[in-house]
């Protein structure tokens, strides 16, 4: 597909959320309003595909949780194996589109393999992912108070190592502005044992210092992701000079949200499996 329609739909979804806008502009690209909405069922998200662990597998439990933020009373999805415990623990931060269901399945699978995964719904504070008619997660995104939102994921991980299911080893993992969120949690929450994130803005390089997990990095190619103008290879940088302990992954080809096999137009196979895997050896490396 055209770069171009995907950097487009990328400012649709995550900006202006104005589907005649995309429409406009799309079609300038592909000729028509007809052909650019014919587009949109390949750039947005089919949750139909995103049960790859189905829910009711016999290998995990899952409960919806709550605990005490700094904003309230933040929901969450909690996925434990059956296998006997305790498990070390894995926070999952959302996509832009909240949590939705591609990002349960992905505490799913993070309990297939041992750990007790506790799926965070930071829109919480503003009613949680909208239903139908009420607009747009990434609107609801951008009212959120980005330190607050910091600040419950830290309460996220408490709440996680305060189970009576758990060790007290707890990583965190994030997903596009989840990966920011994440990024920002690894440097305020010094209690994590291991921090993972794809594809997120890093915290500005002064801030290293603070940094203490061990961090695995996984990016989309830094020529195809609006997200990434070369910020991540300046914390990276910062990184070496203080001699922290981290992986960094650039993945040629691959577009910014490569790990969702949702979305047709982003989903890098190849990519994604080696990005998952790497993720899942840096946990067990790091919470074991």
């Amino acid at each position: 597909m055209d770069q171009r329609i995907i950097d487009i739909h990328h400012d649709y979804v995550h900006n202006h959320s104005d589907r005649r806008k995309f429409l406009a502009q799309a079609a300038r690209v592909v000729g028509s309003a007809g052909a650019a909405a014919a587009l949109l069922p390949v750039l947005d998200c089919n949750f139909a595909n995103a049960q790859t662990i189905a829910e009711d597998d016999p290998r995990i439990t899952t409960e919806r949780v709550s605990f005490e933020g700094v904003t309230g009373i933040v929901n969450a999805n909690l996925v434990l194996p059956t296998s006997p415990g305790p498990y070390p623990g894995v926070v999952v931060v959302h996509e832009a589109g909240g949590l939705n269901p591609h990002q349960e399945d992905i505490a799913r699978r993070l309990a297939i393999d041992g750990f007790a995964a506790l799926g965070i719904d930071f829109l919480s504070p503003v009613g949680g992912v909208p239903g139908p008619g009420e607009g747009s997660s990434f609107q609801r995104l951008r009212t959120l108070n980005p330190e607050e939102t910091v600040q419950n994921g830290v309460a996220g991980v408490s709440y996680l190592r305060s189970r009576t299911e758990t060790s007290d080893k707890i990583g965190a993992v994030g997903f596009c502005w989840g990966g920011r969120v994440t990024q920002a949690l690894a440097v305020n929450d010094p209690s994590l044992n291991a921090v993972v994130v794809f594809y997120g803005q890093p915290p500005h390089p002064s801030l290293a210092p603070r940094l203490n997990a061990p961090l695995l990095m996984n990016y989309a190619d830094v020529m195809l992701d609006m997200n990434n103008t070369g910020e991540a290879i300046l914390y990276r940088s910062e990184l070496d000079r203080l001699g922290k302990t981290y992986e960094f992954h650039m993945y040629a080809g691959a577009q910014h949200g490569f790990n969702n096999d949702t979305n047709e137009a982003r989903y890098n196979q190849v990519a994604a499996e080696l990005a998952w895997g790497r993720t899942i050896d840096w946990f067990k490396q790091h919470l074991s």
